[in-house]
């Protein structure tokens, strides 16, 4: 028997287009033919799906099962390793097979530590689990790559994320993950999103403006995903229940370039094609900075955030800048394909909870606050100095050489990761020249068990138009690129990569210009690599950036602006003192989330850069998932550090952090920080009247907003002089 209000909603969703199809197990267990491909139906949950649960009876996890089943998912057990016995009044088993076996669960939720979680995924692949949802950070890269190098090779089970806040179906009452479940009602819109922040934020509009969502999948922030924005596009195509799709990207990879072709496709092929809506974060992100996800960095021959949106806007999905703006969009959009809209409505109201979700509050305060949240200490990447990298090349017999001044041609080649093809790759370019760099390079994914094959090599050679090198140059490139992979797994780097010269003679291969980039979430989640962590050179670390790293916040200071026409980031310069011509008209920005932050910071360079105002942001300031009252005052004292703030804006969508929480931190920093500058707090989400009540009780300077533009147009008042 289905829960009374799913069978409520199956009711309500009367016609063709609007039937609720809720599915029984749809997981095959015959010989597939495609591979990986092949298990992208498996992300299709709803109220059939069985969940287990790994790492069971852990404190985060049983108070996330808790409000689960609640909710309506069918958890039906879990697992602790060699354990066994009874949690929540489901069966514990001590392995995954052992769950396989006897509970016959459809999909898994991996609720371990980031330092636990690769050995859970594996399991989990090794007892063939249809469907994967791994939720934790700073899982390390080359964890993931072989991982992936495993499902590259099945056709049973399918990951998402990690770093991800998982899957959801709002129809069929079934989370995997951390969603907040208050923010979501059932409806006709499907959310693939790399944000979590700005997935709940999309999610918050839809259910304000009556629409609902169907299934809301994060593939999360990571570098490389275990399930990309076309995955998910190809199961909204299919579901029933889904009548409008909705991306939420951001800088980083190219998944989104590659989605706007998938589309351009899709409306080719289709008749009726489902509309299409997207926001995209990023474009006033820091260069060379990772801006809070492992993956928000564009790459060699990536594109920026301004080329994801033209790729998406060419293939006729409707933009938008905030997503905030998606539920009045989506009823527009519906109405211009010719969906019945009302009927839409009437159908999610049928199925939407008693109480406006954000005015709702958990039952029990202990519950809201212990549900699981991923450690909020962001990722740190690490970069050698220049004398650091000659010597660890050194180790793996790549001598460097000073660049050469009249070789007649150059190259570039490396090892990097391939975001699409989920694995590593040879990156290789005909020129080193950094204005024709971007443009010309390629890379050449391989597997990473395997390691680049001779075929895998010849070809990145012959791309750097070395086929025809003399035969020791062309032996000597070939060696080069196998030792960078060597140094790339056995030190588990990001990038490694190198520029080439042939001599004039024609006998030696010149190798100078490195460039090697670390992930350091092996030594900060695993303990591996500490000998290279150890080269941190921790006196160049500023201290508000190591008070910053300390509290687990992501601090970047952002360009001063010029404010001309046609202004980007890379036409600005940050200071490196203040001076008297330097603008004290900008805003510092308090946000929880990455994607949230990044977009905030966009729509206020929008908005403010222009006539009546002339301002946008100072800085780029993520608390992360879980902020704490002390996290809000320590970000308070990293802000207004900066002279040119001159207004702070506190942007909050409360999913895992708690509104009132919030309100709570910023009455602690007036009380210990010393607030000397006025504060627009915007708060949305979980316990927001709670929230907003604590901040008008405290009475103190602070302009409280629920509505995103009416807090912008305030911060845009206060930072140009007005009060």
């Amino acid at each position: 028997m289905l829960p009374q209000r799913t069978r409520l909603a199956s009711k309500a969703l009367i016609g063709r287009n609007f039937k609720l199809h809720i599915p029984r197990a749809t997981f095959s267990t015959t010989t597939r033919r495609n591979g990986y491909d092949d298990t992208i139906q498996n992300l299709k949950i709803g109220a059939h799906t069985r969940v287990i649960f790994q790492g069971f009876t852990g404190k985060q996890a049983t108070a996330n099962a808790k409000e689960s089943m609640e909710w309506g998912t069918n958890i039906v057990g879990g697992v602790k390793p060699n354990g066994s016995g009874e949690h929540l009044g489901k069966p514990v088993l001590p392995s995954v097979r052992a769950a396989m076996e006897q509970l016959k669960p459809d999909a898994t939720g991996i609720y371990v530590a980031a330092h636990q979680a690769t050995a859970a995924i594996e399991e989990a692949i090794e007892a063939e689990v249809p469907l994967i949802v791994a939720v934790a950070e700073h899982i390390p890269v080359h964890d993931i790559m072989r991982i992936h190098s495993m499902l590259q090779t099945q056709s049973k089970s399918r990951l998402v994320g990690a770093n991800a806040p998982g899957i959801i179906s709002a129809i069929g009452r079934c989370r995997i993950g951390f969603q907040p479940l208050p923010t979501f009602s059932p409806g006709h819109i499907g959310i693939v999103a790399k944000s979590g922040t700005l997935s709940y934020e999309t999610v918050g509009s839809l259910t304000r403006a009556g629409v609902g969502q169907s299934l809301c999948i994060g593939v999360g922030g990571d570098v490389i995903a275990g399930t990309n924005f076309i995955d998910a596009l190809k199961v909204f195509e299919q579901d029933e229940d889904t009548e409008a799709i909705i991306m939420v990207g951001e800088l980083g990879g190219t998944t989104e370039e590659e989605a706007a072709d998938w589309i351009k496709d899709y409306n080719r092929r289709v008749k009726n094609p489902k509309p299409i809506a997207a926001v995209i974060g990023g474009f006033q992100a820091a260069p060379g900075k990772v801006m809070g996800h492992a993956g928000a960095w564009t790459g060699l021959g990536e594109g920026t955030s301004e080329t994801k949106y033209r790729a998406l806007e060419n293939a006729g999905v409707t933009m938008v800048d905030h997503p905030a703006k998606f539920g009045g969009v989506m009823k527009d959009i519906l109405a211009k394909s010719g969906r019945n809209v009302q009927k839409i409505k009437q159908s999610a109201a049928q199925a939407q909870q008693r109480r406006s979700y954000h005015t709702s509050r958990p039952a029990h305060r202990l519950l809201a606050t212990s549900t699981f949240t991923r450690p909020f200490q962001q990722t740190r990447s690490l970069h050698l100095t220049t004398d650091q990298s000659t010597d660890l090349l050194k180790t793996y017999n790549i001598n460097l050489t000073s660049a050469p001044q009249n070789a007649p041609s150059s190259h570039y080649v490396g090892i990097s990761p391939a975001r699409a093809a989920r694995s590593p790759s040879i990156i290789a370019a005909p020129t080193a020249n950094p204005d024709q760099l971007h443009e010309r390079v390629k890379r050449f994914p391989f597997d990473y068990r395997e390691g680049p094959t001779p075929a895998v090599v010849n070809a990145a050679i012959a791309h750097m138009q070395l086929d025809a090198a003399p035969p020791k140059a062309k032996a000597q490139t070939a060696e080069v690129i196998q030792n960078l992979w060597r140094l790339y797994r056995e030190k588990e780097a990001i990038d490694t990569h190198v520029s080439l010269a042939v001599s004039e003679s024609q006998d030696e291969l010149q190798i100078y210009n490195p460039y090697l980039f670390f992930d350091d979430a092996a030594f900060k989640s695993n303990k591996r690599q500490a000998d290279l962590h150890a080269l941190r050179d921790k006196a160049s670390i500023s201290p508000t950036d190591a008070e910053a790293e300390q509290a687990g916040i992501v601090y970047i200071p952002l360009a001063t602006p010029t404010f001309s026409h046609g202004t980007t980031q890379k036409d600005t310069q940050i200071p490196t003192s203040s001076t008297a011509s330097e603008p004290r008209n900008l805003v510092g920005t308090l946000v929880n989330g990455a994607g949230l932050a990044m977009n905030t910071n966009d729509v206020l360079h929008t908005r403010l850069s222009s006539p009546p105002f002339s301002t946008t942001s100072a800085n780029f300031l993520d608390t992360g998932g879980k902020a704490t009252s002390a996290t809000i005052k320590t970000s308070f004292k990293l802000i207004l550090s900066d002279p040119r703030v001159s207004v702070v804006f506190v942007n909050i969508f409360g999913g895992l952090t708690l509104c009132d929480m919030i309100a709570e931190g910023i009455i602690l920093a007036f009380k210990e920080v010393g607030v000397e500058k006025p504060v627009v707090v915007r708060l949305r989400g979980t316990n927001e009247e709670l929230g907003q009540k604590v901040l008008g009780e405290a009475k103190l300077p602070i302009h409280a907003f629920d509505d995103f533009e009416e807090a912008v147009r305030k911060v845009g008042e206060l930072a140009n002089g007005g009060r």
